[in-house]
């Protein structure tokens, strides 16, 4: 069996082909910025629940330890550790220099 094709025929082919190629490629990248967009999203979600969660559980110790306590030693240092805590953390975040930055890199890998 003899494929006679003409040359506006292979032509034709090619380019379909070079279109589906170009087709998968768009989809793939606004596959990859959605992806991003969604993974950004849910960091700040993730660090809002933390926070919220650790910020309970210190105001349930202070609540303890101001309706139930009355060793003035033990009330300090119980009201006293959360708010070293939170002045460590907020120095940290403050001072950091680096930026996580989400821009698309030419290569698509991990450097």
């Amino acid at each position: 069996m003899t494929v006679n094709l003409t040359p506006t025929q292979l032509l034709v082919g090619i380019g379909v082909l070079l279109a589906l190629f170009m087709v998968w490629r768009y989809s793939a990248r606004k596959a990859r910025r959605a992806a991003d967009a969604a993974r950004a999203s849910a960091r700040v979600v993730s660090l809002a629940g933390r926070v919220l969660f650790t910020g309970a559980g210190f105001m349930g110790v202070q609540w303890l330890a101001i309706t139930h306590v009355h060793n003035p030693t033990l009330a300090l240092v119980v009201l006293g550790v959360p708010d070293m805590v939170a002045a460590f953390v907020l120095t940290r975040v403050l001072t950091v220099t680096s930026a996580d930055s989400t821009t698309d890199r030419r290569g698509g890998g991990r450097r």
